[in-house]
C-alpha cells in the first residue's frame, strides 16, 4: 500500500537515503524543513519554538523524526553538549505534540518512528545487550534516555511509537565509517583503543530498510536496536577494511591520542557495545548485509 510519510532531518545522510528509497518504492514523502518551503512537498517547522502545524499532518500515515545536530560535528564543550540534547528533545517533543493534536482533532493515529542511538547503553565491555538492557551512565546515555522520553506524550495518547536505536552506520558518503575508510586507504586504518571493543555496526542499506520496516510494521513499538546481527570487535573491523582495501591495518590509535584529536567524544568512539537486534529480527526483518565481510565489501565498492 502506498504511504504518505513525513520526514524530519531529510537532508542528512540517513534522511536523504530514506527519502530516496521511499520515493522509489512509490510512497509520497513530505519533507519537514526549517527554511521557507520550496514546494508542496515541504512543510516548515521550528522545533526550538515547538512549532509544527498539526493540520498539515492529518493525511500522513507515518512520521520519521531524524532531526538533531551531529554529535561529532565539533569538539565537545558545554554549549555543544547542550545543543546535542536540546536539538533532539525539542524536535521529538514538537513532533509528539503535533501528532497528539492530530488525534484529538481527527481521531487518526499516526505512526511515529523516532531516531535514537546505541549511545543509550554506554560502554559495557563484553556484556550482551538487547532492548531490555538498562541504560549506561555517561553523557550520551543520559541524552538518549531523555530523547526517548520526549516521545511519551504520543505514547500516552495511544499512538504507535518506535525508537530506532541506530548503531554506527557504514557508508562511503558520510557517517562514522567515512573517516575510517579514508584512513584505511592511506594505510592508517588500524584499531582504536585496545581494538577489543565491540562496535554495533549497520550498513546504510540495512539502516534504510530497517526504518522502512518500522514504518510498515506499526505493531513494533518501543526501543528497537538498528544494528547488524553479527557485532564485531573494532580490531576485526579494521582488519577487514584493510583486507578489502589491500592496505595494512595494524597500527593502533590509543585512547589518549584520540582524545587529543577529538576531545571527550573519543570515549564514545571507542565504547564497547555488544548489541543484538532482537526486536528487529523477531519482527521478521532480514538483513542484506548480515556479516562483516559482505558489509565491508559493499562499503569499499
Amino acid at each position: 500500500m502506498v504511504k504518505r510519510v513525513a520526514v524530519t532531518g531529510s537532508s542528512g545522510l540517513i534522511g536523504g537515503a530514506l527519502r530516496r528509497h521511499l520515493t522509489q518504492r512509490g510512497d509520497t514523502v513530505l519533507r519537514v524543513v526549517r527554511r521557507e518551503p520550496q514546494g508542496p512537498d515541504e512543510l516548515q517547522w521550528d522545533p526550538s519554538r515547538g512549532e509544527l502545524d498539526a493540520a498539515a499532518l492529518v493525511d500522513v500515515d507515518a512520521v520519521v523524526n531524524l532531526a538533531g545536530v551531529g554529535i561529532g560535528d565539533k569538539r565537545w564543550d558545554a554549549e555543544h553538549k547542550r545543543e546535542v540534547e536540546r536539538s533532539r528533545t525539542d524536535a521529538t517533543g514538537t513532533v509528539a505534540q503535533a501528532l497528539v493534536q492530530v488525534k484529538e482533532l481527527t481521531g487518526r493515529s499516526i505512526r511515529l518512528v523516532n531516531a535514537s542511538a546505541v549511545g543509550y547503553y554506554g560502554d559495557r565491555g563484553d556484556e550482551v545487550l538487547t532492548e531490555q538492557s538498562p541504560p549506561g551512565q555517561d553523557f550520551l546515555a543520559g541524552v538518549v534516555t531523555r530523547w526517548e522520553e520526549a516521545t511519551q506524550p504520543a505514547v500516552d495518547a495511544g499512538l504507535s511509537v518506535a525508537c530506532a536505536r541506530t548503531g554506527l552506520v557504514m557508508s562511503p558518503d558520510g557517517g562514522a565509517f567515512s573517516p575510517l575508510l579514508l584512513l584505511g586507504k592511506l594505510g592508517l586504518g588500524g584499531p582504536m583503543g585496545t581494538g577489543r571493543e565491540w562496535w554495533p555496526w549497520i550498513t546504510l542499506v540495512d539502516e534504510v530498510a530497517a526504518l522502512t520496516h518500522l514504518i510498515d510494521h506499526d505493531e513494533v513499538v518501543g526501543p528497537v536496536n538498528l544494528v547488524a546481527p553479527t557485532p564485531a570487535r573494532q580490531k576485526d573491523i579494521a582488519r577487514e577494511l584493510g583486507r578489502a582495501l589491500h592496505r595494512p591495518a595494524f597500527v593502533p590509535a590509543p585512547r589518549f591520542a584520540l582524545r587529543i584529536v577529538v576531545g571527550e567524544f573519543a570515549d564514545s568512539i571507542i565504547a564497547s557495545q555488544r548489541l543484538e537486534p532482537q526486536v528487529l529480527t523477531e519482527s521478521g526483518f532480514g538483513f542484506e548485509h548480515a556479516d562483516l565481510t559482505s558489509a565491508v565489501r559493499w562499503l569499499v565498492r
